[in-house]
C-alpha cells in the first residue's frame, strides 16, 4: 500500500522532534499533549543562602577604658593649694596629683588628628561649672530646637531664621586662650575631640573641685 506523501512528511518531522527532545534534561522535555514538567523539589536546585555575620552592637565598637580610679584617703586631704593635673596623650588618662601621688586616675579623650590638644606646660585659667563653646556647637530656631547639629561657628552659615547655641561643656576648665579645656564628655576610647579634654561626668567634677585658677596642669606628648 502506497503512504501518502504528506502523511509521510508529518511522520518524518514527528520523529526529527522525538530524537531532539531526548537530548534536552528531563525537567526541561514537553511530554507529548501536556505542558513542561515542574521539577521536583528533589531535582530542583536550591540556593543556599551566603553566611552573615551578626550585625554588632554600637557598645561594641566603643573601646572600654579603664574605669576612673579614686583613692578615697587621699582625696579628703587634697585642696586646690596642693593639687597639680598631670595628663597623658598617649595613655588617654589624666592624674589628679598631690606632689607625686596620684589622687584620680580618670580616662580621657583629647584631640583628634588635625585638632591635636596641644602638648606642654600650663595652668588653670578659668573655671565656669556651665560652660559653652563658642565655636562648636549648633544652630537652632526661636524656640531652640536644634535645626543643624555639629557645626563650627567660624566655618559654617546659620540657616535662614536659626541661631547658634555653643556645645556644652560642664565642668569647664580653661588651659589655652584659644579654648582648650578640660570638660565632660563623650569618651569612645581614643583621641576624638576637636582639642579639649574630654572627661567622665564623676572625674571632670571631682576635678573641678579640687583645682583653682592657677593650678599646675602638664600635658605629656605621646
Amino acid at each position: 500500500m502506497t503512504v501518502p506523501a504528506r502523511l509521510l512528511r508529518y511522520l518524518s518531522f514527528a520523529a526529527l522532534v522525538f530524537v531532539g527532545l531526548q537530548d534536552l534534561p528531563a525537567q526541561n522535555r514537553f511530554p507529548i499533549g501536556g505542558r513542561r514538567r515542574r521539577p521536583t523539589p528533589s531535582s530542583a536546585r536550591v540556593a543556599r543562602p551566603a553566611s552573615v555575620a551578626p550585625m554588632r552592637k554600637p557598645s561594641d565598637l566603643i573601646h572600654r577604658q579603664e574605669q576612673i580610679k579614686i583613692n578615697q584617703e587621699l582625696l579628703a586631704r587634697l585642696s586646690p593649694d596642693n593639687a597639680h593635673v598631670v595628663i597623658s596623650l598617649g595613655k588617654q588618662r589624666a592624674y589628679l596629683m598631690n606632689g607625686d601621688t596620684v589622687v584620680i586616675d580618670s580616662p580621657i579623650s583629647s584631640g583628634k588628628r588635625g585638632h591635636s590638644t596641644p602638648s606642654g606646660h600650663f595652668t588653670v585659667m578659668e573655671k565656669d561649672a556651665d560652660h559653652r563653646s563658642n565655636v562648636y556647637g549648633a544652630f537652632c530656631d526661636s524656640r531652640r530646637r536644634i535645626v543643624r547639629a555639629g557645626v563650627s561657628a567660624r566655618s559654617d552659615s546659620a540657616p535662614s531664621g536659626t541661631h547658634f547655641i555653643g556645645a556644652p561643656m560642664k565642668w569647664f576648665m580653661r588651659l589655652t586662650g584659644d579654648g582648650v579645656g578640660m570638660h565632660i564628655g563623650i569618651l569612645p576610647g581614643y583621641a576624638a575631640s576637636h582639642g579639649c579634654v574630654r572627661m567622665p561626668a564623676q572625674g571632670a567634677e571631682l576635678f573641678y573641685s579640687h583645682v583653682k585658677v592657677g593650678t599646675p596642669v602638664e600635658v605629656q606628648a605621646p
